[in-house]
């Protein structure tokens, strides 16, 4: 498999599922088809500026669960003829109560072996360490436990994986959009250059080093803290209820494959 730097890389039909991870909320840029960039975007624009003809679709769809990625876009993913594929997929089951990474991990497998059935490669993701954060920290454990299965899985299929959870610098609060839920703009950037080191492939994305934050008096940060809850939790929570989903309605913003065009900026 492709690892060199200085040559052009083997790719030509990239094929982004999954979520709101993938779709690239928190990135929100109205240039683009369904008005957020996010890292698969920003990947693909990568892999187009080092070989001629190459195209690109993303399938991801917010708020999806598991079984809603292997039901309404493996099959559709496979139909374009892939020979690149990223996948993330259980995030949201994950962060859900009662649910078994365990069992998502069977079914995750499942997954990857019909997604290398022709071929392609294939990236998948490990979750990010959220110990960090209120409300996802207390799933911590569990999402552990899924990556630790999700390194199997590559490992059995000869995929690759960006290790989301090894990226240390995704602790930083900048690192996240104001939801806490999704990535922020430099967020995304960081995640790009992870997946195009886990391919191989040279680029310019420059590395997230920041200074560290200033300490904040506690009740700036408990203030902050009930705002989030009041302005995002409440209603991600009232959806949980109802039985709805952010991604009632929303169609993939890439359905089909398409030349990438240069974008504007390379930064963040």
């Amino acid at each position: 498999m492709f690892r060199g730097v200085s040559d052009r890389h083997p790719w030509s039909r990239y094929v982004a599922i999954g979520d709101s991870f993938t779709e690239g909320l928190g990135d929100p840029d109205p240039t683009v088809p369904g008005g957020y960039r996010g890292w698969a975007d920003r990947v693909a624009e990568v892999l187009a500026n080092q070989t001629d003809d190459f195209a690109y679709a993303n399938l991801a769809v917010r708020g999806r669960l598991l079984q809603q990625i292997i039901d309404e876009q493996v099959e559709d993913a496979l139909a374009l003829g892939p020979d690149l594929i990223t996948v993330s997929a259980g995030g949201n089951d994950i962060i859900r109560p009662g649910s078994d990474p365990d069992e998502l991990a069977s079914r995750f497998d499942k997954t990857v072996t019909e997604l290398r059935r022709d071929g392609a490669t294939v990236v998948i993701f490990t979750g990010p360490d959220v110990g960090m954060t209120p409300v996802l920290g207390l799933v911590r454990g569990k999402a552990a436990i899924y990556n630790e299965h999700l390194h199997a899985i590559a490992l059995k299929h000869d995929a690759l994986v960006a290790d989301m959870w090894a990226l240390r610098v995704l602790r930083d609060p900048r690192m996240w959009a104001p939801d806490r839920l999704h990535h922020s703009p430099m967020g995304h950037a960081t995640i790009a250059a992870a997946v195009l080191d886990a391919l191989g492939v040279d680029h310019e994305l420059a590395p997230f080093n920041p200074e560290p934050l200033a300490a904040r008096p506690w009740r700036e940060a408990r203030a902050e803290d009930l705002g989030w809850a009041r302005e995002y939790l409440v209603p991600w929570v009232v959806r949980r209820i109802r039985h709805t989903s952010s991604g009632d309605g929303i169609s993939p913003k890439r359905p089909e494959l398409q030349t990438v065009l240069e974008h504007k900026s390379d930064t963040p």
